[in-house]
């Protein structure tokens, strides 16, 4: 009888003290939830074996919502567009997936090569080395080294962006996580996106200048205080991690938002039309860049705006047209018919070539820029509409017939008198 007292009694401390446990553990860890939601976990997982080549499949078991931005463009206007390099007739490049929207500019940067590239290694940008952040007022910022061969990934991986050099998870605030983590501030500001956005120094009109531009014309004369994190990856409150009990805070949205996006294009740029005087049919076509941080359009040179202008009469019947395409020069001078003999000889002249022989045409128009463009149609007197739109073209050099990669942004009009 007193053995199985004392068995009992046992059990009963036994229990207590596991009651015990498990209620200090829960109070633990509300006042961790309260202090912040720091977590401590067991152990720090240093296996980046792959380096940036990790599969962002990999981040995404754990970084769900965020893998789903990533991937397949959730919580983004990104209704992607089809694009040919040359002719409709060739396979038209896109994102094979089963939802209405498509992944973010970085997911599907590797399926965005220029000609003659297929089948190859990305550039330098689209499989990048892990890199340090640069200082915003560097005079001359280096690309990050590329991957070798055999590990370049579909894409930018998140690892591309969020891996340090010595092998730790950067985000732009504190976070415990069952990897290494560091602190970067500086994950928010411009500087995270300068090594890939720019190429070599700065010339006004050039491609892939979008960090100069942001720089140069628009954060330092004060034009404004938007990194490119504030339009590019558009907020939202959410836990970071779906997997654990981590408290919730305000997120960037990884959709890097760009020229395929109506909410990006929507907002760049402003037309104005006016016609001069009532005794002349001369039309005045005001373009202003009201939206972007940097040129529109901007980055690769097969990007272009194109104006376009009709007059009809009181019949609808159309007297008079004119175009101007908005495009970056391929080179650091403008892109010009007469250096067509010239770019035969260069090592890159399929592309030095297509670039000139759409030359010369107006320049990008830089941010807060007014670009004022003059047209008389020479009307008899009379009663005329002038019918203008600016058109977005991701790809400029493909068959003019081809319009599926373009995109209308702005359409306006105006009813004049010709005396």
């Amino acid at each position: 009888m007193r053995k199985a007292f004392i068995c009992a009694l046992a059990l009963l401390m036994t229990a207590g003290i596991l009651a015990l446990a498990f209620f200090e553990k829960n109070a633990a860890q509300a006042q961790q939830q309260r202090a912040g939601g720091k977590k401590e976990f067991s152990s720090k997982s240093k296996d980046f074996a792959e380096g940036t080549a990790t599969p962002s499949a990999e981040c995404g078991e754990c970084h769900q919502a965020i893998y789903r931005e990533y991937v397949f463009g959730f919580g983004s206007d990104n209704i992607r567009k089809r694009s040919a390099y040359k002719d409709p007739k060739q396979k038209l490049r896109s994102i094979p997936a089963r939802l209405l929207t498509a992944g973010s500019a970085h997911s599907i940067a590797g399926n965005d090569l220029p000609p003659g590239t297929e089948g190859k290694s990305c550039n330098t940008c689209h499989n990048p080395e892990s890199f340090d952040l640069p200082d915003l007022d560097e005079p001359e910022i280096e690309p990050p080294k590329a991957r070798p061969q055999g590990k370049e990934s579909f894409g930018i991986t998140c690892a591309g962006c969020h891996l340090t050099p010595d092998g730790r998870i950067r985000g732009p605030c504190r976070a415990e996580a069952p990897h290494e983590t560091v602190e970067e501030p500086n994950m928010k500001t411009a500087a995270m996106c300068a090594r890939c956005h720019l190429e070599g120094k700065r010339v006004v009109g050039k491609r892939v200048q979008t960090f100069l531009e942001w720089r140069d014309d628009f954060h330092k004369p004060g034009l404004g205080s938007q990194q490119c994190q504030d339009c590019h990856m558009p907020g939202t409150l959410r836990r970071l991690t779906e997997n654990e009990d981590v408290p919730i805070r305000a997120v960037a949205r990884h959709l890097w938002t760009d020229g395929r996006y109506p909410q990006r294009l929507s907002g760049a740029l402003s037309l104005v039309v006016e016609a001069e005087k009532e005794s002349t049919s001369a039309l005045n076509f005001h373009v202003i860049n009201i939206g972007a941080g940097h040129s529109v359009p901007t980055g690769s040179n097969r990007r272009a705006i194109f104006l376009k202008a009709e007059v009809v009469d009181p019949k609808q019947t159309v007297v008079a047209m004119r175009e101007w395409m908005f495009a970056p020069w391929y080179d650091d001078r403008p892109d010009d018919k007469s250096f067509l003999e010239e770019d035969k000889k260069r090592p890159d002249s399929a592309a030095a070539i297509q670039a000139d022989a759409q030359g010369p045409h107006e320049t990008i128009i830089r941010a807060g820029e007014e670009r004022i463009l003059t047209w008389d149609p020479r009307l008899k007197p009379g009663e005329y509409e002038v019918r203008t739109s600016l058109i977005f073209d991701l790809n400029r050099y493909n068959d003019p017939k081809f319009r599926g990669d373009q995109r209308t942004i702005f359409k306006t009009s105006l009813a004049y008198r010709v005396r």
